[in-house]
């Protein structure tokens, strides 16, 4: 994938996922401007980017306002002369279960991961319509916002309308030629690392580089941050022009495509249904097969 004379920013770059995009953009071809909230990790990104032969900005600071959002487009634009992808990664964790989540602990999480997309997309829709050359938008969402995740009531909710804003997004961007997709990606980083299941594994991987077992890179998509990568390359990428609109999901050696909220199952009644007559027929009608709820528990071979 050559990126070359393209510029992205990537906001929550300073570790991690973040990372792990804004140097593979970078390793292909593109101008990045790391942003996160940690000034110094930003600049530590942008400094080993620059140090391998690639170019790189620093704009440090939290997303979710305006003002942010302008001043990370006004970077790429300053130091580079365009804007071509917008990367919304960064977020932050306030894990309760409901009847404990303080309306602090919901708003921090919905201002940084959903308006913070939401800001930071639309200045970057706006710049990319005013050139007029198309762009890529690519949304960060997570598995929690697909199935939903005990505990995480705001991330799954902000994870949701990720996925719903690209969907819309790509709609109206359309005659723009810029393509909107979410990345639900799945890697080993600090989150997953709590994991009682997964963090003997992974801890035992980072102190010895021993690469992770197969059943982990492919039943359960579980990979390195670097596994990720390549998918925001690719949507990064002119080879992608005709994708938008979707949910795309990576992790080890998993490619996957999420399905869109759909009818299941539909019955009619003439006249219309009264509370008895859906008590009635919901077992063996639209009830039939509900849906399952939550992300599924890790089948971990038996040694």
């Amino acid at each position: 994938m050559d990126l070359s004379g393209k510029v992205a920013v990537v906001t929550g770059a300073g570790r991690g996922l973040g990372r792990a995009y804004a140097e593979a953009l970078a390793a292909a071809g593109a101008a990045v401007v790391v942003n996160d909230v940690n000034a110094e990790a930003a600049g530590e990104v942008a400094d080993a980017i620059t140090a391998r032969g690639g170019r790189a900005a620093v704009a440090a600071g939290p997303v979710g306002g305006s003002e942010m959002a302008d001043r990370l487009v006004a970077t790429a634009v300053t130091e580079f002369g365009r804007l071509d992808v917008m990367v919304t990664n960064a977020g932050i964790l306030r894990d309760r279960v409901l009847w404990k989540m303080s309306d602090q602990d919901f708003d921090a999480v919905i201002d940084v991961h959903l308006r913070g997309t939401f800001t930071c997309a639309r200045a970057a829709a706006v710049r990319m319509r005013e050139q007029g050359t198309g762009g890529r938008l690519i949304l960060i969402s997570s598995p929690a916002g697909q199935r939903g995740n005990f505990g995480q009531t705001n991330y799954a909710a902000a994870k949701a309308g990720i996925v719903a804003m690209a969907r819309t997004w790509a709609m109206e961007l359309a005659r723009a030629n810029i393509t909107v997709n979410a990345v639900v990606p799945v890697a080993a980083t600090e989150m997953t690392k709590t994991i009682p299941v997964f963090a003997p594994i992974l801890e035992e991987a980072e102190r010895t580089g021993r690469p992770f077992p197969e059943w982990l890179r492919k039943d359960e998509g579980l990979g390195t941050v670097e596994d990720v990568a390549g998918l925001v390359v690719f949507l990064a990428s002119d080879a992608s022009a005709g994708v938008t609109g979707q949910a795309v999901g990576i992790g080890g050696d998993r490619l996957a495509l999420w399905s869109h909220p759909s009818e299941k199952a539909v019955a009619y009644a003439d006249g219309g249904w009264t509370p008895d007559a859906i008590a009635a027929s919901w077992e063996a009608g639209v009830g039939a097969e509900p849906e399952t709820y939550g992300i599924p528990a890790p089948k971990v071979p038996e040694a």
